[in-house]
């Protein structure tokens, strides 16, 4: 099954064959929880709502167009398109009827705002750092983030996913990335904030994308 396209598993699933739905979901499944986990600012708190979106995907999967059929790379960003728009959608239902969670992760913000940042942070504790850089992000920058740094979207792809333009899903990577990589600079000696322009080769961008399995 891990050689067939999404469109050739989706097809084995509408005929029952359980196997593939399966591999749809191992294929699937760690990226999915990280845009949820992204979204809701809680990096436990995803699981839930990716279920949702793999019910949804076993009982109603999306249908692909004849001008993606037979081409794997095109089948996959449509597979995937969808997934993700069904978990954004899902994931603001919760934002929305959960307020005291939301009420609970901006005191725990304030807190941190308070405690005058982060201490200088062994290597060990990189991945935690890392974690809590993210959460401090904004919520659309946060997000943008975790799909191109760990799931390796490109800018068109992160725009259809989230219902923005191309140019402001750069734009929100950039300043994303120039405060994550603030945040991280204890750990690798470099520029603080307003130390410059940050990329994606930075020495703070390397230790983002090293914790990457660590995130899912």
């Amino acid at each position: 099954m891990d050689q067939l396209s999404d469109g050739q598993l989706l097809a084995a699933w509408s005929r029952g064959e359980s196997s593939a739905f399966e591999a749809l979901v191992a294929r699937h499944e760690r990226a999915l929880l990280r845009h949820a986990r992204a979204l809701l600012g809680d990096w436990r708190a995803g699981e839930d709502v990716v279920q949702e979106v793999l019910l949804r995907l076993a009982q109603r999967p999306p249908s692909l167009e004849t001008s993606v059929r037979g081409d794997p790379r095109a089948e996959s960003a449509v597979v995937s398109a969808w997934l993700h728009q069904v978990l954004r959608n899902l994931c603001m239902d919760t934002q929305r009827s959960e307020q005291r969670r939301r009420r609970r992760e901006e005191a725990a913000a304030a807190r941190d705002e308070s405690s005058g940042g982060l201490d200088t942070i062994e290597a060990a504790d990189t991945k935690a750092a890392v974690l809590r850089g993210l959460l401090r992000l904004p919520q659309d920058q946060r997000e943008v983030l975790v799909l191109r740094l760990f799931d390796e979207k490109s800018y068109g792809e992160i725009a259809t996913i989230t219902g923005r333009k191309v140019g402001t899903v750069g734009w929100l990577i950039s300043v994303g990335m120039k405060a994550l990589a603030a945040e991280l600079a204890p750990l690798v000696g470099g520029p603080g904030p307003g130390g410059g322009v940050v990329d994606e080769r930075s020495p703070a961008m390397g230790r983002v994308q090293s914790v990457q399995g660590g995130a899912s």
